[in-house]
């Protein structure tokens, strides 16, 4: 029966983050992940017996981090201004945040998702995060009473995609709060767009 201490499993997956966004997927092995740790040698093998059953295990990691991210943004939203404003404010602070103190998060959501083109048994672990982060973003904005249809959710989820990559990706240097906030507004607008609320949007 495999370890079930949490607290140590944890330490192996967020060290196994942390390897992904310096190292990428061919970086990321079980005595690396010990090492980067600071754990025995054997640790990692007995916590996930294969390297595909650490990928999976960092792929729920992220995405229970994400998720609880996205929950505690919606609770700092509720005692922000209603309507397009607070959806543009939401997402600029989300955006702003991915790619500044949570960059290496991000950057192994990317190595993940690239990995799991090769190896399918992966595809499933991400598909649950990009599918319950569509339906909590729905319900979030429902929730919030924000100004975006429901049938255009995931398009805003595709444009948030869009810019989260270019983001997280560009040099951490030329990442401001403005220019994130014009990503943010320009994202809401293209979601808008064609909707009763598209002419109400303002810089």
């Amino acid at each position: 029966m495999p370890p079930t201490n949490p607290g140590r499993r944890r330490a192996l997956t967020d060290a196994a983050i942390e390897l992904l966004a310096g190292s990428g997927v061919h970086g990321l092995t079980h005595r690396a992940v010990e090492q980067a740790a600071g754990l025995p040698q054997g640790t990692a093998s007995n916590y996930f017996r294969t390297r595909e059953a650490l990928l999976l295990a960092v792929a729920e990691r992220v995405s229970e981090l994400h998720l609880a991210d996205m929950a505690e943004a919606t609770r700092q939203a509720e005692a922000t201004a209603d309507g397009i404003g607070q959806t543009v404010e939401l997402l600029a602070e989300s955006l702003f945040g991915a790619a500044t103190v949570l960059r290496t998060r991000y950057l192994a959501i990317f190595e993940l998702q690239l990995e799991a083109v090769r190896r399918p048994a992966m595809a499933p672990a991400l598909a649950g995060l990009q599918d319950t982060a569509l339906r909590l973003t729905a319900g979030h904005h429902a929730d919030l009473a924000l100004p975006i249809p429901r049938d255009r959710v995931a398009t805003l989820v595709m444009l948030y995609a869009g810019a989260l990559f270019t983001l997280v990706t560009a040099p951490p240097e030329s990442i401001t709060r403005e220019g994130v906030h014009e990503i943010a507004h320009a994202i809401v607008q293209g979601a808008l767009s064609g909707t009763s609320a598209d002419n109400t949007t303002s810089p």
